[in-house]
């Protein structure tokens, strides 16, 4: 399903939503891991926080 980020700047991103549905709001955050990405979204210290999962080539 599509999915788009909005941040407070006003800047608007599109991308594919996982896990539940509807209009949520919190703590952009961005995590640049290459792998553990299970551990990251189960990881209660995440709560309240939106995990942008990111990495560098």
């Amino acid at each position: 399903m599509k999915g788009y980020l909005v941040i407070e700047d006003g800047s608007i991103f599109a991308g594919e939503v996982f896990g539940s549905l509807g209009e949520c709001f919190g703590e952009l955050i961005f995590n640049t891991s290459l792998t553990g990405y299970q551990e990251i979204i189960y990881d209660p210290s995440y709560k309240g926080q939106i995990v942008t999962m990111t990495f560098f080539l």
